[in-house]
């Protein structure tokens, strides 16, 4: 899943897809409507790609916790965040990421990580299979590593 050419435009509803560029702009669709406009260097553009959430230890990429509501929700959409109470999302929001920083993340910017994350499952945009085989590939190479590694000690233990 590519978050660098999708973006959120600070004052403008939903999410956008870079679809160009021009001189002086980039030309943006909507994830909402599919209209194309274009998006100045005075309006504060975010790509999802750089956006990440407070947590009580280390920041989480938001590429992850939106791969964490996937899980938790068992690829279905969450439900209406928008109508939802805070203590409901609130709650929602720690089962998925339990250790989310209270005094920094704050109900409204947890209905629009839900409400991007229902708009980019019904888009079709969350492809978390890329992120697991290279988990998986990453897995693998740690493991022939320590092997690697255990290897040269009993070659180092047999040569005293």
């Amino acid at each position: 899943m590519d978050l660098s050419k999708i973006l959120s435009i600070a004052g403008k509803p939903g999410l956008y897809l870079m679809v160009g560029e021009a001189k002086n702009n980039l030309i943006v669709e909507s994830l909402l409507d599919g209209k194309k406009i274009p998006s100045f260097a005075h309006d504060r553009v975010s790509t999802l790609k750089e956006i990440s959430i407070y947590t009580e230890t280390e920041d989480v990429a938001l590429e992850q916790v939106l791969k964490s509501i996937y899980d938790f929700t068992e690829g279905k959409p969450v439900e209406s965040p928008k109508k939802s109470s805070n203590d409901v999302l609130k709650s929602t929001f720690a089962e998925v990421l339990p250790n989310y920083d209270r005094d920094t993340v704050y109900v409204s910017d947890i209905k629009k990580i839900f409400s991007w994350y229902n708009l980019l499952l019904e888009k079709e945009m969350l492809d978390f299979t890329e992120e697991d085989e290279d988990v998986a590939d990453e897995k693998a190479e740690e493991k022939e590593e320590v092997e690697e590694e255990e290897k040269q000690n009993e070659k180092a233990e047999d040569n005293n």
